[in-house]
């Protein structure tokens, strides 16, 4: 059974201890409701692309609330220049590292950045299954996900979030770097602090 969470001290620490555990959470972001398991945890992987239906070789974020939950990645001086202005908010960063990629959000929610602050940097993506519509609340996120509440330990209700655009990826991994992702921010705004390949 899937546990709802109250948006408070004692939810986000039973949020995070369940992710900690390797548990997969639910919970709100800027744009839509996400899903995820703690970073710490990548061998539940595996358990959350199950629920989400989705193919083992799709990669998703690691949702962190700054840069330094970025450790032990290639964050040079464009990556602290695009975060400082930038983050929290609609911009994804790929950043080198450990053999290969991996892209970093800070997402713009408060409730989100006080999980990701208590349970470490979370893999995430949205809380829906592969295909479907996402998810804008609490009530969303447990109908998407109704056959499989064994699976999905809790989800930790922020109240309605507004949806909106995915975020811009910028591909750090290059030089210039590349837009991989149009999206809310702009190649103008970025062009001011990083050389992007045109």
């Amino acid at each position: 059974m899937t546990d709802v969470l109250a948006p408070t001290a004692e939810g986000i620490a039973r949020a995070s201890a369940l992710l900690t555990a390797g548990e997969v959470v639910a919970f709100p972001t800027d744009t839509v409701y996400g899903v995820g398991v703690a970073a710490s945890r990548r061998d539940r992987l595996p358990a959350l692309f199950e629920l989400k239906a989705r193919p083992l070789d799709r990669l998703i974020p690691m949702l962190v609330a700054d840069l330094s939950q970025a450790a032990g990645w290639e964050a040079d001086a464009r990556a602290h220049a695009l975060a400082e202005a930038f983050w929290p908010g609609a911009l994804t960063l790929v950043l080198a590292g450990h053999g290969g990629t991996q892209a970093f959000r800070a997402p713009d929610h408060p409730l989100a950045l006080e999980l990701i602050r208590a349970a470490g940097p979370l893999l995430a993506t949205s809380a829906n299954r592969s295909g479907e519509p996402d998810t804008l609340g609490a009530d969303e996120v447990l109908v998407a996900f109704a056959g499989q509440q064994d699976e999905l330990a809790a989800v930790l209700d922020g109240g309605r979030v507004p949806g909106g655009v995915a975020s811009t990826v910028v591909d750090l991994s290059v030089t210039p770097a590349r837009i991989l992702r149009q999206g809310p921010i702009g190649t103008d705004e970025l062009g001011t602090l990083v050389d992007l390949a045109r």
